[in-house]
């Protein structure tokens, strides 16, 4: 990763981490992606932009492998996702083969926009709902 695109990373990450996530994760309409931590084993929940497709819900990570969720659904695919309010077990499966940008075009404008700004490595990743 280039220097430029390092510090990109580091500035978003921050920001997301202290404060926009934080935030975030308290509005009752925000979609959340909860992951289980490789390390600690405990809940993370991370505020996502993405949308439903019949039994999946698509998102795209805009850090790709450096994404602290990606890591952990990698470590564990096992997630839960919640959408307009109601939490749904699922299966996430990262999908580096498929076209990202395209995929964007696909998910709600705002958040869209957002990922491909901030983004650096961008990788869709695909949740097989069970419920």
């Amino acid at each position: 990763m280039s220097d430029r695109a390092d510090r990109k990373h580091r500035i978003v990450t921050r920001f997301q981490r202290h404060l926009a996530n934080p935030l975030n994760r308290r509005l009752p309409f925000q979609t959340l992606l909860e992951t289980t931590g490789r390390t600690s084993g405990e809940p993370r929940r991370t505020p996502v932009g993405g949308r439903r497709v019949g039994d999946s819900f698509w998102l795209v990570s805009e850090f790709g492998h450096r994404s602290q969720y990606v890591r952990n659904i990698q470590a564990d695919p096992r997630v839960r996702v919640r959408i307009a309010g109601r939490w749904h077990h699922g299966t996430a499966h990262l999908l580096p083969d498929d076209d990202a940008v395209a995929r964007l075009r696909a998910l709600p404008r705002f958040n869209s926009a957002a990922v491909r700004a901030f983004g650096t490595d961008l990788l869709t990743v695909r949740v097989d709902l069970t419920d």
